[in-house]
């Protein structure tokens, strides 16, 4: 299997020159990482090159490393039945620059790329319908950013009087979105059994 993968890495570097900035073999799984304005020539040679044959659009998502300038890692998994191969490719992008939708060439990513949008606010230009498919049309922000405060921003609720939803602003006892997480006591304005141990008394 590893000679599968090192050989297929080595095609599709060759088949397109360029293109693949890394290649990772690790855990049995290879990794592809592609200049951006290349993804589309990758994974349409992919797709439809007789050595590869990958057929089976499996997903698409990212990762998101708020402290780089491309702070996303846009990642599609790939299946090829002929040679019982997987591949993951990967691009960087940033909150502004579009990465190509892979609805023309596999129309499964459709809902994928959408998901990934909503939720991390990546873009796919020549996406035939890019709206938000898992929270609210209104809703302010993308949750699965790593900045994305984890309260959120409004609570939902059903208000029986206005027989409506109605949003209100999230109102927190404790300031959760600066916890800086150094002990489970902030904000206690006593000693509690222990503490002494964190002062250095022994």
């Amino acid at each position: 299997m590893l000679a599968q993968l090192n050989d297929l890495a080595a095609k599709i570097t060759a088949a397109q020159p360029g293109a693949i900035i890394e290649t990772n073999l690790a855990y049995g799984e290879l990794t592809l990482t592609i200049a951006r304005d290349r993804w589309l020539d990758v994974v349409k040679t992919l797709r439809d090159g007789p050595d590869f044959l990958f057929v089976n659009f499996i997903d698409v998502t990212a990762a998101d490393y708020p402290e780089r300038e491309q702070r996303f890692d846009v990642v599609a998994h790939l299946l090829s039945p002929k040679h019982n191969l997987r591949v993951r490719l990967k691009t960087l992008t940033d909150e502004e620059t579009p990465v190509a939708s892979l609805t023309a060439l596999y129309p499964a990513a459709d809902w994928y790329e959408r998901e990934t949008y909503d939720l991390f606010g990546v873009t796919f230009s020549g996406h035939p319908d890019l709206r938000r498919i898992m929270t609210d049309y209104g809703f302010d922000g993308h949750p699965l950013r790593k900045d994305f405060p984890m309260t959120g921003f409004v609570e939902v609720r059903y208000d029986d009087e206005q027989k409506r939803v109605v949003y209100d602003p999230v109102r927190l006892v404790q300031e959760y979105r600066q916890f800086d997480f150094l002990s489970p006591w902030e904000g206690v304005q006593y000693d509690l059994p222990g503490d002494e141990k964190a002062k250095g008394q022994h």
